[in-house]
């Protein structure tokens, strides 16, 4: 696996937590590993234990070397000081190690001093290194000496081991939270102010450095550079309707600092699924809603979706939302029929906040990131990205997605711009769901209007050899996405696995977010329940993976806007129905409580005084008079990661 840049780390962990597992995963990459044990062999008659140490022994491949440090816990200091900088060393775990510095056979022994020489020597260590050790002090405190003596020895250990590495990652139930990583272990990048940001190397070109990998492996002796992430635009509406054409009216703001994921992008992840209870339940609430019609129709499932990834039954309307234009071109067949440049001068007119799709962000208040992403290579001829691409594409689009949870973000709408782009939805279409291009391939509209049936013949003849060429090659998930999907879809699908990560729904715009959610399933089959679609926009690729994804298009508007602006014409009314659902009260008849005007019950004054509220002018004066308040806001939207992580599936 990759890290960051980082030579040490440590991995924490509960019993069970899969702690160990996921150290051994780090290091699978390197070409020389070796394996320091620290447990001790136990008492003969205890098989499990004996089952436990057979366990990890069985899962070392052949090509580790193991070295024992049970006689004296002083000599893991000495292997770390003699480890060579090609070597990678694995050591599992301190609580062994613990467990042998307190055997009174090592006594007298000054554990304070042991446990500063072991860190001290991590410190100065030229070899990488990944450390194991439990986490026992989110449990009781022991009721025996010896037992709390090992809780406080193993807690000192794990601080100053934690404060010597580079990073530190706790494993819960498989899953891994990094708790220290290079961008707090370091001084933090200085803001990037420039309204166009300089396209990232790893990810923008189909060159040589451009399948370099976005982080560094372990087994690499340089850790690279990390990749900067582009600007996020924050375009607000203009002063007047008619203004300047020229005159842009967004700027970007500081770039936030990048977040470094450090997991495994690989098939079978065990993400988090939505609240499988609050989605069912905001909808049985919707029938009690004082309102004068039947309801919401068919818009109840934005107020189910809604509910189900906040993890309440009163859901409130999105508030902060955020635009991603992925912007990267195919070459060859694919891009038959559209015209050189004309994706750049879309990018580049999102980027300076004009355009259909930044004046639909502004009325919205949406923030607006545009992304560049690999160009692909012709499909029919080789493969769009090489694997290193891949790789890259996908950690790329997972640290996007991981940018906007941190800044905030409660929606992410998803979109693409780029020559190319239908086509390679429909090879990717074509080899998860068996579709055949002609079904799924729009057709061909040129700048005037105008039909073009030949580009739409090469588009299809492109894909088929694509099709004819990968016949005998796998249909992973990634090998879809280095054969056939290209850049756009490569991160389009990091996008939905780290907002799926990070429990922030995403809503589908176009093509390639839909062929990104197809590659997904493989990686993550619960990314696709994170995943919303306001229109099909009359797309035959849409419809039939949506149709595949179990996503039902909530509206039917065939609007034809551009990728993310369709959805973003369809936000304001999403807001709408969210903000109803949670404002409006119950109806008095469900309420148990009489709302009724108690005049209507009272008998009728004798008072010549008296007269009828109805018919009387109000006194703007009097101390009864008090204009109306406005209903409060919903209840306010629980953060993306205190969301529940069972599964309510839509659709």
């Amino acid at each position: 696996m990759s890290v960051d840049g980082w030579n040490t780390v440590l991995v924490l962990g509960g019993i069970r937590s899969g702690k160990s597992e996921f150290a051994e995963s780090l290091v699978t990459d390197a070409p020389v590993v070796r394996y320091v044990a620290t447990a001790p062999e136990g008492d003969p008659e205890d098989t499990e234990w004996a089952t436990r140490l057979a366990a990890h022994r069985a899962r070392r491949p052949g090509s580790w070397t193991t070295e024992e440090t049970t006689e004296d816990p002083r000599r893991l200091a000495d292997v770390l000081e003699s480890a060579e900088p090609n070597e990678m060393l694995l050591v599992d775990d301190l609580g062994g190690w613990v467990t042998v510095l307190l055997d009174p056979d090592h006594q007298p022994a000054d554990d304070v001093a042991t446990i500063a020489e072991l860190a001290e020597a991590i410190r100065g260590c030229a070899a990488r290194v990944v450390l194991v050790s439990p986490e026992v002090g989110l449990s009781l405190v022991p009721t025996t000496p010896l037992g709390r003596a090992f809780t406080d020895a193993l807690g000192a250990a794990n601080r100053a081991v934690a404060d010597a590495c580079d990073a530190v990652v706790l494993v819960v139930a498989g899953q891994p939270v990094w708790l220290k990583s290079v961008a707090t272990a370091t001084e933090p990048p200085a803001p990037v102010t420039a309204t166009e940001p300089p396209a990232p190397a790893a990810v923008t070109a189909p060159t040589a450095a451009a399948t370099a990998p976005v982080v560094a492996s372990l087994a690499d002796t340089e850790p690279t550079p990390e990749v900067q992430l582009p600007d996020v635009l924050t375009p607000t509406p203009p002063a007047a309707p008619m203004a300047e054409p020229g005159n842009p009216w967004a700027a970007p703001t500081m770039a936030l600092p990048m977040v470094s994921t450090g997991l495994v992008i690989q098939p079978g992840m065990e993400l988090p699924m939505p609240d499988e209870y609050a989605g069912p339940q905001a909808v049985d609430r919707l029938a009690t809603l004082d309102v004068p019609g039947a309801g919401l129709g068919v818009l109840d499932r934005v107020v189910g979706f809604a509910a189900a990834t906040q993890g309440t039954s009163t859901p409130a309307a999105w508030g902060s939302v955020r635009v991603l234009l992925l912007h990267g071109d195919h070459a060859g067949g694919a891009a038959a029929g559209t015209v050189a440049g004309e994706s750049a001068r879309r990018a580049a007119q999102a980027r300076a906040g004009q355009g259909a799709l930044a004046r639909l962000a502004a009325e919205s208040g949406a923030s607006l990131q545009v992304v560049d992403t690999p160009a692909s290579a012709p499909i029919e001829d080789q493969p769009a990205l090489a694997p290193e691409q891949v790789e890259s594409a996908l950690r790329y689009g997972w640290r996007l997605a991981e940018q906007a949870a941190d800044a905030g973000v409660q929606l992410l709408v998803l979109g693409a711009c780029g020559a190319g782009t239908e086509a390679a939805a429909a090879a990717v279409l074509a080899a998860t769901a068996g579709a055949e291009p002609p079904a799924v391939l729009g057709r061909v509209i040129t700048d005037s209007g105008e039909i073009d049936d030949a580009a739409w013949m090469i588009r299809c003849a492109a894909v088929r050899d694509a099709l004819h060429r990968t016949r005998r090659s796998s249909r992973g998930a990634k090998d879809i996405l280095a054969e056939l999907g290209g850049g756009d879809v490569a991160v389009a699908t990091g996008v939905l696995l780290g907002a799926t990560a990070r429990r922030v729904p995403v809503l589908l715009d176009g093509p390639v977010g839909l062929a990104a959610g197809m590659v997904s399933r493989d990686l993550a089959g619960q990314a696709r329940h994170w995943c919303l679609l306001a229109d099909h926009g009359g797309h035959p690729a849409v419809r039939l993976a949506a149709d595949v994804l179990g996503l039902t298009p909530l509206l039917d508007l065939r609007m034809d806007l551009g990728e993310g602006a369709n959805a973003l014409v369809a936000l304001p009314l999403l807001r709408s129905v969210l903000a109803l659902s949670a404002t409006l009260p119950v109806h008095p008849s469900l309420a148990g409580t009489d709302d009724t005007d108690p005049a209507v019950d009272e008998p009728e004054s004798t008072d010549p005084s008296y007269a009828d509220p109805d018919l009387t002018e109000p006194d703007s004066t009097g101390p009864d008079f008090a204009e109306p308040e406005p209903a409060g806001p919903g209840p306010a939207s629980t953060g993306a990661d205190e969301q529940p992580a069972t599964g309510w599936r839509a659709g």
